[in-house]
């Protein structure tokens, strides 16, 4: 039988947080780091930190729907972000580091506006849900040493990650759910 593995991508802030939370599920195949939704091809992470590309710090998961939807994936994005916040995330700011979801079809469109919507009447935030949706757009690659930054850099990754708010977010807003 053959396995028909299929893309979702999202920016979610800094790409080394994002990483770990989708990795670690059954059907994931990979998660890559990496840039898009701007204008310059094949950028470097300080062409995206200067803020003049217009990329996105994101993450590019191949994944199994047959083990693991869509919708799964989009409940652990919505779990990982502050959707309120269009200035970065967490200690991240700037214009690389905001939220957003970029589909790879008609049915992921739906599925992304659907669960925007869901979030946005479940009554968790007080503000509203800033996250965009857009067409998938080249997706370049980050450079070698951010690709499993959580694995090869633990020391280094839990200490930003613990500094970042991130955690003490998400423990906050989705309590056992996290």
């Amino acid at each position: 039988m053959t396995i028909q593995l299929r893309k979702a991508t999202f920016a979610g802030g800094c790409f080394w947080c994002m990483v770990k939370p989708f990795d670690q599920w059954d059907g994931i195949h990979g998660v890559l780091s990496g840039y898009t939704g701007g204008r310059m091809p094949d950028p470097s992470y300080e062409d995206v930190k200067s803020g003049t590309t217009g990329h996105y710090e994101a993450v590019e998961i191949t994944y199994d729907p047959g083990v693991i939807t869509y919708n799964e994936i989009l409940d652990i994005y919505w779990r990982q972000i502050d959707p309120t916040d269009d200035g970065g995330q967490f200690h991240d700011r700037g214009d690389s580091y905001r939220t957003a979801i970029f589909y790879h079809n008609e049915q992921q469109r739906e599925l992304a506006e659907q669960s925007k919507q869901t979030i946005a009447d479940s009554g968790k935030f007080k503000y509203p849900i800033v996250t965009k949706i857009f067409p998938a757009s080249p997706f370049y690659p980050a450079e070698d040493d951010h690709q499993d930054f959580y694995k090869k850099n633990a020391e280094h990754y839990e200490k930003d990650r613990a500094e970042s708010g991130r955690d003490e977010f998400i423990g906050k807003v989705w309590k056992q759910q996290a």
